[in-house]
């Protein structure tokens, strides 16, 4: 059980569940609006913390910073969907979390809706009046956005080769030696050569004719190297969602000093028609 020193210093921390896995941030703790114990915690899950997901506390520690739960972040996503802002829980509402936590519910409540106080943050949310106040001021707090980012997988490049066939066609001069019939006259020249032989004979004389053809082969020759690389491209995106703002009235003829800074300006203010004022 929870210390009420500890409600004060849970809220805000880092939730974790039973095997040390962080599950979120500590968003808010309902009290028994009758014994003032800790009963409920809701725990910001999800992206950006956008889910607020209940869970029992009642054997719940917290130690240094950190809230130890004893349900594991699985189970706590799952949990039903109850909106954390109406600042009570019905009975029913109450009912439906223990039975899916599996945790025994007695009630000593009436049918009527049983208050719950919240308590929260001094930087973003309200500390319940219900808790023992040290002085007379009340402390106006409001939520902020914090955005950040991160990394996810946006799809996958890759490179492959494979093998195509074309037709080349390259023209190459090729060489043909024919036969060509030369008559030569009788000369003083060439007259001892005619006559040398028989006068009359038959006789056979042959020319052996060579040609040129293409010889194709291949070889392979390295053209160009290729990879993939990365570049990163930053454009603005914008998000958007709705924060919670308090504001304090005043019921009466109260004027305003404003002690902000270093000086002390004080104004008197002009209340409604129904003497609230407002600031």
């Amino acid at each position: 059980m929870l210390s009420q020193d500890q409600v004060q210093q849970a809220v805000g921390a880092d939730a974790y569940g039973p095997d040390g896995e962080k599950i979120g941030k500590v968003g808010q703790i309902f009290l028994d609006d009758q014994t003032g114990e800790p009963v409920f915690a809701t725990v910001n899950t999800g992206l950006f913390g956008m889910s607020e997901n209940f869970v029992p506390v009642s054997d719940a520690s917290y130690s240094g910073d950190r809230l130890t739960l004893p349900f594991d972040k699985d189970r706590i996503k799952d949990a039903p969907s109850i909106n954390p802002d109406d600042g009570h829980l019905s009975p029913e509402e109450e009912q439906q979390l223990y039975d899916y936590y599996g945790v025994a519910y007695s009630s000593d409540y009436d049918t009527s809706d049983t208050d719950y106080v919240e308590t929260r943050t001094d930087t973003t949310r309200e500390v319940s009046d219900r808790t023992d106040s040290t002085d007379d001021a009340m402390t106006r707090s409001e939520e902020q956005l914090r955005v950040g980012t991160q990394t996810r997988e946006a799809g996958r490049a890759r490179l492959r080769k494979y093998v195509e066939t074309e037709q080349v066609n390259v023209s190459v001069p090729v060489r043909r030696e024919k036969a060509v019939l030369e008559h030569e006259p009788i000369t003083d020249a060439n007259y001892d050569e005619a006559t040398d032989g028989p006068a009359i004979s038959e006789e056979e004389h042959e020319v052996t004719l060579s040609e040129e053809v293409p010889v194709v082969t291949k070889e392979v020759k390295p053209v160009e190297r290729v990879r993939l690389s990365t570049e990163t491209e930053v454009r603005d995106e914008t998000v958007s969602d709705e924060v919670r703002k308090e504001r304090i009235e005043a019921e009466g003829d109260v004027g305003y000093t404003d002690t902000t800074d270093d000086t002390t300006t004080t104004t008197t203010t002009t209340t409604d028609d129904d003497g609230t004022t407002r600031y």
